[in-house]
């Protein structure tokens, strides 16, 4: 055997993995992923009391319970005529006499007798004696004392009870739920001028590599802006949680374990992007070895094959790709929940529907694949989507123009147009 001989075995070249790469054993999948951060992500336990005003997108910390009847008293509907159902007409017309008026805030202080009857206003008390309400349109008005009622009426109408909608003692809202408009409007209503949250998440990010540049300096040869960062400001926004920008860090090991340093003594979660592959340059995996733990890096999807998911010290980490579509897609499907289930909510699936693809889409099984769309409802009332182009994981105008995600899971194979396909709305 010749000085120029190779032994093939032991020198074989070895294609790189990337999100394009086809299904390997060692891969978990997303489902697998999302139970092991599940599992991994407890709710912040600290709470604080904060003015109603300011509690819009909190979460709740604690159990509303009603300490009132909501309406507090039985009361009008509507403006008319209160009156004792039993002088209602079945098939003829009925004269009462009016003693008086009840206005909201103002309640009547007799007691109606039959044949007589009270002007009231909507949401002013029911006075003694009357059980039903007859609207003004549906009277008429003979003079200042008589007032003229015809049939169709039943008793109990246009009546409004006490604790009909809250009754003392209930649970309005459960802990961890996030506080909507009409919540405030509710919570309100029971007198409360302050209530108590959990704190907000505190979230570290930073996206790594040399070539990137923010937005507003000067490119140079073989520089990109960083769109990453953007990307994330945005979605971390729309979640309310504390954020925490650090910018640009290096692809120098010391950069890198210095960013993680400061990330991890100030965040409950820290995210990065890019930097998370095999290459010679990306420090993140081996730094969060050294300084954390991996819980794992490699997920069976497309885009955003190269996830990391661990632990920074106290805080959870997620190494996002570098690729924009994928950092998007990533942060939804893993980091949004995660961040979720911290801020005390529950942890639950994405909101998905089905659809009637209008494009043919290659797939092969083996691992859960998220292409754009954009979705339309049809005259019929029936969804129809279709992709918005070419779906590269670099191209971030795809997710621009996009309405939603085409979830085609890891069994699935192809899929031909006019089949039902699953969708995620974005917004």
């Amino acid at each position: 055997m010749s000085d120029r001989t190779v032994n093939r075995s032991a020198n074989r070249i070895e294609t790189a993995e990337n999100c394009d790469s086809e299904f390997e054993s060692d891969w978990i999948a997303v489902e697998a992923a999302l139970a092991h951060i599940k599992q991994h992500v407890k709710p912040l336990t600290d709470a604080i009391k904060r003015p109603l005003r300011d509690c819009l997108g909190q979460v709740l910390a604690q159990s509303i319970i009603s300490p009132i009847d909501v309406p507090g008293h039985t009361n009008s509907a509507m403006d008319g005529y209160a009156l004792k159902g039993a002088d209602l007409p079945d098939n003829d017309v009925v004269s009462l006499r009016i003693l008086g008026r009840a206005m909201a805030g103002a309640a009547f202080p007799g007691t109606c007798e039959s044949g007589e009857c009270v002007r009231i206003m909507t949401g002013a008390i029911m006075p003694a004696g009357t059980d039903s309400v007859v609207m003004q349109e549906q009277s008429e008005l003979l003079d200042d004392t008589t007032v003229k009622i015809g049939s169709g009426h039943r008793q109990g109408q246009n009546v409004r009870y006490a604790g009909e909608d809250i009754a003392t003692g209930s649970e309005v809202f459960k802990a961890g739920r996030r506080i909507k408009a009409a919540d405030l409007g509710v919570i309100a209503s029971f007198g409360f001028a302050e209530i108590s949250v959990k704190r907000k998440v505190r979230v570290a990010f930073f996206s790594t590599g040399d070539e990137l540049r923010s937005a507003g300096e000067t490119l140079g040869d073989g520089q990109i802006y960083d769109s990453n960062r953007y990307t994330l400001f945005g979605m971390l926004t729309e979640l309310d949680v504390e954020i925490l920008d650090m910018g640009v860090v290096v692809d120098q090991p010391g950069a890198v374990a210095q960013a993680f340093e400061q990330a991890s003594q100030m965040a409950d979660v820290v995210i990065t992007s890019g930097g998370v592959s095999v290459g010679e340059a990306d420090y993140i995996k081996p730094t969060l070895r050294k300084m954390g733990n991996i819980n794992f890096w490699k997920i069976a999807m497309k885009p955003g094959r190269p996830l990391t998911y661990g632990q920074l010290g106290n805080a959870h980490f997620f190494g996002l790709p570098g690729n924009p579509v994928a950092v998007m897609v990533t942060f939804l499907q893993f980091v949004k929940p995660a961040l979720q289930r911290l801020s005390g909510e529950a942890f639950k699936a994405p909101f998905r529907v089905k659809a009637v693809c209008q494009n043919d889409i290659r797939k092969r099984p083996g691992r859960t694949e998220y292409q754009r769309g954009i979705y339309t409802q049809l005259d019929d009332g029936t969804l129809s989507v279709e992709l918005t182009g070419r779906q590269g994981s670099g191209i971030l105008s795809s997710m621009s123009e996009a309405n939603c995600l085409i979830v085609l899971h890891d069994k699935q194979g192809s899929v031909a147009q006019g089949n039902m396909v699953l969708i995620e709305p974005l917004s």
